[in-house]
């Protein structure tokens, strides 16, 4: 497979060895010749000039390529390079950085974007996935923010437990992809019992999410959720400051 990257920084450059690792045609391009020696990378191709700049793709030869990466610290140049690919080239993939998650709803397919990638939305997930459980959490934006992937941990008590994943009256638009448990994952079946600490996994679209969290997470419950935390985030006279 062909990939351009465009932007060879920490994170153009960590990418293009995972790719050129696996095998693929990795061509870079950045505005700084020093990147190439600070890089360290072995194998992969360089372009010195600005991604956004419809001259320097055509250098590229863009419209030979598999994928585009667009890897800058810029959202602004990420949503440029993006756009010109699909647009001006025909591109059939195109993947993009998102550094300021304020800026997530502008990548979508109007700017060429297939794949946006939030990295402080995907640490923020992780981190709620790992202390979150009973509530549904959103892992990824998947396709342009119309599907998402989201994680549900089952905790003591809960209605599911015991239940077959085929009895559930789940959402449309929803899928499950997958169950972990006890660290091993599991081809998710209609037969299927849901166990306490089962994590599971589904597709979803940004509106049956909504639904699937009425489902596994009632409005009562989420009450009380918020209720107890409000309690636990409440300061007494004594325990406060000068």
């Amino acid at each position: 497979m062909k990939v351009v990257i465009a932007g060879a920084g920490a994170v153009g450059s960590s990418i293009a060895r995972e790719l050129l690792t696996n095998g693929h045609d990795v061509l870079l391009v950045d505005t700084k010749p020093e990147v190439v020696t600070r890089s360290g990378l072995r194998g992969v191709k360089w372009l010195m000039g600005d991604a956004c700049e419809l001259a320097v793709l055509q250098e590229a030869h863009l419209e030979k390529a598999d994928v585009l990466v667009a890897a800058t610290g810029d959202d602004k140049a990420n949503l440029v390079v993006s756009l010109l690919a699909k647009s001006e080239f025909g591109l059939g993939r195109t993947v993009a950085r998102v550094n300021n998650p304020k800026n997530d709803w502008l990548f979508d397919e109007a700017w060429g974007v297939d794949v946006a990638v939030s990295t402080p939305r995907i640490m923020t997930a992780l981190v709620e996935e790992a202390v979150e459980t009973g509530d549904l959490v959103r892992l990824l934006t998947l396709r342009s923010g119309k599907t998402t992937l989201v994680e549900f941990t089952v905790p003591s008590g809960h209605w599911t437990v015991g239940r077959r994943l085929g009895s559930v009256s789940w959402p449309s638009d929803i899928s499950v992809v997958s169950i972990i448990r006890d660290t091993r994952p599991i081809t998710p079946s209609d037969d299927d019992v849901m166990e306490v600490s089962d994590e599971l996994f589904f597709l979803a679209t940004d509106e049956a999410e909504a639904r699937l969290r009425d489902v596994l997470v009632p409005e009562d419950e989420r009450r009380a959720r918020g209720q107890r935390e409000a309690q636990t985030q409440r300061v007494s006279p004594g325990q406060q400051g000068p």
